[in-house]
């Protein structure tokens, strides 16, 4: 994994610009420890940071080949995991390989196919590709957007990044937020809207697109999306196929030359790939695999039970761990180390974020990267194959609007009155919403209730599970770890999209056919058990911690916070020892003390990027 940026300007000569170049690519440093690199011509300019996973010597960046007196140059963030497959190929097609990495053949993939070629790829990616005779510029992004991507386009140049604050480093750039951005970031939460960059004329290449830019102007082509199929397997079929892709999926994404772990919470998801990991480590000899584990001091004092957590991880780690003959190790977490990486988190994101949710990952990733440079993680499983609550829930099955948006109303009080001039943020919601679904890819004749399903999984593949992968990816490139992510494998996403409501919770359980498909692969007990949301800490101490941090802000003037928020009614909520929001929001209970981390969060933000607020 790495950093990529770059410039096409058809105006200015780049190879006077290198400074810039620099700037930019030094933003994305924590993303790539490992290396620098930079290429410049007069009309494009490229920078990368590297992280190296494969073929260390090799994979330098940016990288440049040349075939019949045409030059092409990319920079490239991401893993193919075939390739293997394109390797072949390409070399039956005449073409002669200079290094071990995927780099080499996603570029030469390029020269063979042009555009198409991102059809052919599985994998995790972002990258751009300068032709230079065509005097074209294309890049893309992978179908699930697990790595991200940025770009404006300022009269005559086109300018892109792995972040935000790579593309607020050039000078064209200004941190200008209008209404809309200042929507997104304030009311539709960490959730941003696909394809928005929250800046003024600042957008993000969306999952599954790929961008062609030319003295022409820009096309935007949408190269996959899911197609609607009547699913004619049996269930003995649906669920050996299932096990297939699960497995080979995990399998490809254990290649590495660097240490690999994987992340395991004891749940279903988590254990399954550490399952398939270390039978896999064992195979081809690669010794014992190391398991990672959060969890937070004293929490066995304070742990109190819910619908949404209806126990603790720690028993299950243990259980799995032994089971499995893992080396496994948990990463404790304190409330000095809670709240002290809140401030970090939102640079890491460049937004607002999920509070505490993103402090303890950024900070388990740190601890992590000590002992492994890759590792595995269960994401994705429940927006793939329905584990959400509200996938179960008829009123949030049939309500017009997102499941994880709730308690609004109390969540506009938040703000200061008269913000949100031009719109209400009702209605702002209400159209992302429609917008979303208009998109749906509709089974002709499909029984409404199915097709309602169906809209429910469109909305957490597009909207939920963006978010996790989002943060994810953020906390993790920050310390320097590559973070892989197996069931967004597009394979199974496909064919899982198309099997029906009843099969997907086949045996009358959440993720049925997946527990299903994975019988005898862990004990039963884990197979079977209740999902449990990525963990917090109970610790009350943690909530004054927050609380004082909070009122600091608010006692000073120059807070940029106090731009946007209803002072009143927050501190009104500092002194109630109630607790707020008593229905989940973005899969977390929406209380007193990540309310008050959120909110520092959203201070650290206008501060350090200087925000420019125009509403």
């Amino acid at each position: 994994m790495c950093g990529i940026t770059g410039w096409i300007d058809w105006e200015l000569d780049l190879t006077q610009q290198e400074r810039i170049i620099d700037k930019m690519t030094e933003t994305l440093a924590p993303r790539g420890p490992d290396d620098s690199g930079k290429w410049l011509s007069t009309h494009a300019a490229f920078g990368h940071r590297r992280l190296s996973v494969v073929d260390p010597a090799g994979g330098a960046q940016p990288m440049v080949r040349e075939r019949g007196g045409k030059t092409y140059v990319v920079t490239y963030n991401g893993e193919l995991y075939n390739t293997p497959e394109l390797r072949r190929e390409l070399e039956s097609r005449g073409y002669v390989f200079s290094t071990n990495c995927d780099t080499e053949v996603l570029l030469v993939s390029y020269m063979e196919w042009g555009p198409q070629c991102v059809e052919r790829f599985n994998g995790i990616y972002a990258f751009g590709i300068w032709d230079d005779a065509q005097e074209t510029f294309f890049m893309a992004r992978d179908r699930m957007g697990v790595k991200p991507l940025f770009y404006t386009v300022r009269g005559k140049s086109l300018i892109f990044g792995s972040e935000l604050k790579t593309i607020l480093a050039h000078p064209a750039v200004r941190p200008v937020v209008g209404e809309e951005g200042l929507a997104e970031v304030l009311i539709m939460g960490p959730a941003r809207t696909p394809g928005h960059g929250v800046y003024e004329d600042v957008y993000e290449v969306r999952p599954g697109y790929s961008v062609l830019y030319n003295r022409n102007g820009i096309r935007h082509i949408k190269y996959w999306t899911l197609r609607s199929l009547p699913h004619h397997d049996d269930l003995e079929t649906t669920t050996a196929t299932v096990r297939h892709l699960v497995e080979d999926s995990i399998e490809r994404q254990l290649v590495a030359d660097v240490p690999v772990c994987t992340f395991l919470s004891g749940g279903l998801d988590s254990s399954t790939i550490t399952a398939i990991a270390a039978r896999e480590f064992v195979k081809r000899g690669l010794g014992t695999l190391r398991t990672f584990s959060i969890d937070y001091k004293d929490n066995d004092r304070y742990f109190k039970a819910s619908e949404f957590q209806p126990n603790a991880d720690a028993p299950w780690i243990e259980r799995v761990a032994r089971h499995l003959g893992t080396r496994q190790k948990v990463v404790m977490v304190d409330i000095p180390q809670l709240v002290g990486t809140l401030e970090e988190a939102t640079v890491a994101r460049d937004l607002p974020g999920m509070a505490d949710v993103d402090s303890s990952l950024l900070y388990f990733c740190r601890e992590v990267k000590k002992e492994a440079t890759v590792a595995l993680s269960g994401e994705c499983a429940d927006e793939v194959f329905g584990g959400y609550p509200w996938f179960h829930n008829a009123e949030a099955l049939l309500a017009d609007s997102f499941p994880w948006v709730r308690s609004l109303e109390e969540r506009i009080k938040l703000f200061k009155p008269g913000l949100f001039k031009s719109f209400q943020p009702q209605e702002y919601i209400v159209q992302r919403y429609r917008e979303t679904i208009a998109e749906v890819p509709r089974l002709e004749g499909e029984d409404p209730l199915e097709a309602k399903r169906r809209e429910m999984f469109y909305l957490n593949l597009n909207w939920f599970m963006s978010t996790l992968l989002d943060r994810k990816d953020r906390m993790s490139m920050a310390t320097g770890l590559e973070v892989r992510v197996p069931f967004c494998d597009h394979r199974l996403v496909e064919y899982v999209w198309n099997i029906p409501w009843e099969m997907k919770t086949v045996d009358g359980r959440a993720k049925g056919i997946l527990r299903r498909a994975l019988q005898g692969l862990l004990p039963h007990d884990v197979l079977e058990r209740h999902k449990s949301p990525y963990p917090k800490t109970h610790n009350p101490a943690y909530t004054e911690a927050v609380r004082s941090a909070l009122q600091k802000i608010l006692e000073d003037p120059a807070s940029p916070l106090l731009q946007v928020i209803n002072v009143p009614f927050i501190r009104k909520i500092m002194e109630s020892s109630e607790e707020i929001f008593d229905r989940p929001w973005f899969g977390q209970l929406m209380k007193g003390p990540q309310l008050f981390a959120y909110l520092i969060q959203v201070n650290t933000w206008l501060k350090t990027y200087k925000v420019e607020i125009t509403c």
